[in-house]
């Protein structure tokens, strides 16, 4: 079983050795919203999960984008028949 992106985040906070504090003032929250997200996965935004993945330096998205598969290089788009 896969940890959601709110636990990944909590435990790659502690690896690097920075606090809540740290991260929620890189990308503009409170540190109470930052622990929400380590429960909630689901209110974290997009724009969020980027902040997030340039403050910790890892591709958030990686496994989000792993899920859908594509197999082309560029921006994936629907294929209309």
């Amino acid at each position: 079983m896969e940890r959601h992106v709110g636990i990944i985040i909590r435990d790659e906070l502690r690896k690097q050795g920075y606090t809540n504090k740290w991260l929620a003032d890189q990308i503009g929250v409170t540190v109470r919203q930052l622990q929400r997200f380590f429960n909630d996965p689901s209110i974290i935004s997009a724009g969020q999960l980027l902040d997030i993945s340039m403050a910790l330096g890892i591709d958030l998205f990686y496994s989000y984008s792993k899920a859908l598969n594509f197999q082309e290089t560029d921006p994936p788009r629907r294929h209309n028949p």
